[in-house]
């Protein structure tokens, strides 16, 4: 058991060490709490700079919805490209979901033209921005769609991959996968599409409209 000796010589010695670099005690507590204060200043003015850049993009998606009736039309040509450079300007000044939702709309535009290259770049773009957010998956999905008109069935497959290793809840995750096995019966995998469309079945057996028509392409695909 210590005894109040050891105590006191104990004290007097931390006492000494805090006399001794008091100076550096004192300078490495305030560097802490400046490092503390700046961390906090960073998040709020990112959080403020996001939620800004969110309020833009929606006025820049409150143009686009205004035009999208007229798209194709030729006396809509100026405003739509006017629209396409601000777009462009903005998600080239922005990051993360902002970015990602920039870039959305700019898919939305090519692919409502059925200008389906720029349509899947965009999309692609937008996946790559918000990746850490919901709007990636989504973005993928609309990516492979856009591919797949333009014939690129190789690499709709891939995107639609994609779509479904997000982290985050998709809910046309089931169609996804179904379409990677029609893709697959397009390119005569007959194994692979097989696989495919048994995921379906196994992963969302309650969506019983994918998985009778998965389990409907494995019957008549196992015939063959």
């Amino acid at each position: 058991m210590q005894n109040n000796g050891e105590s006191t010589n104990a004290r007097d010695q931390f006492n000494d060490f805090v006399q001794r670099n008091r100076k550096g005690i004192f300078f490495s507590l305030g560097a802490l709490v400046v490092l503390l204060v700046g961390l906090v200043v960073f998040l709020y003015v990112k959080d403020y700079l996001q939620k800004k850049a969110l309020a833009e993009v929606e006025v820049l998606n409150t143009r686009f919805t205004d035009l999208r009736a007229n798209l194709k039309e030729e006396d809509s040509a100026d405003d739509v490209q006017s629209l396409l450079v601000d777009l462009n300007s903005f998600v080239n000044s922005k990051f993360g979901l902002a970015e990602g939702r920039g870039w959305t709309v700019i898919a939305q535009i090519h692919s409502e033209r059925e200008e389906w290259q720029q349509a899947e770049d965009a999309w692609r773009n937008a996946a790559k921005a918000a990746a850490n957010s919901y709007l990636a998956p989504v973005a993928y999905f609309n990516a492979a769609a856009a591919a797949e008109e333009q014939g690129k069935t190789e690499q709709a497959i891939e995107l639609l991959e994609k779509s479904l290793s997000s982290k985050f809840e998709f809910p046309a995750a089931a169609r996804a996968q179904f379409s990677i096995g029609r893709l697959n019966e397009e390119l005569d995998n007959i194994p692979e599409a097989i696989i495919a469309y048994r995921l379906v079945v196994s992963k969302w057996p309650n969506l019983s409209g994918w998985t009778e028509l998965a389990n409907s392409r494995i019957v008549v695909l196992e015939e063959q």
